[in-house]
């Protein structure tokens, strides 16, 4: 199954420290950074990527959406707000959808309308741990060294509720 990360823009930028910084001196390269970050996960991770950010009340010279790097970006118009896209998005996808915001209410309203809901900065770790893993070369971080002995207890009552189980799987495909 197919993921489509979508990301509340302006708060994953103010949420970073190393894009936090960039966005005080200007605002553009602030979105540039992160484009830049996204374009290289991109790369790696070959997952649908919609980034959103609030638009102005006057018309956009860039219109509602744009393409760059294969990234969809798209502007909230008309007095709405991105998060209120975010929330339409998630509606529309529903456990395709995987939600980056750390604002509570959107990601409340993502996870009901049965999309997975991440921090912005889990996401950035996420994103750092790829970065990190294309450089050495590895493969997953979850790869095992194959089976180990144990005298552990296994069965149904260390099982995780099946909604769960799938949020772990789609994070792991991240």
């Amino acid at each position: 199954m197919a993921i489509h990360i979508i990301i509340d823009g302006y708060n994953l930028i103010r949420q970073s420290p190393e894009l936090a910084g960039l966005d005080r001196q200007d605002l553009q390269m602030g979105r540039e950074a992160l484009m830049e970050i996204l374009a290289a996960y991109k790369k790696l991770k070959p997952h649908k990527i919609t980034v959103v950010f609030d638009g102005t009340a006057e018309p956009s010279v860039y219109g509602p959406r744009d393409y760059l790097k294969g990234i969809l970006i798209r502007y909230s118009q008309g007095g709405e707000s991105a998060d209120d896209v975010i929330r339409r998005m998630a509606h529309h996808e529903k456990s395709k959808a995987l939600v980056v915001s750390s604002d509570r209410a959107v990601m409340a309203a993502a996870e009901s309308a049965g999309a997975t809901g991440m921090t912005s900065r889990a996401f950035e770790d996420k994103i750092a741990m790829a970065r990190y893993l294309a450089l050495k070369g590895g493969g997953d971080a979850d790869d095992s060294a194959g089976w180990e002995p144990t005298t552990r207890k296994k069965g149904p009552s260390r099982r995780l509720p099946k909604r769960r189980r799938k949020i772990r799987e789609r994070e792991k495909k991240l």
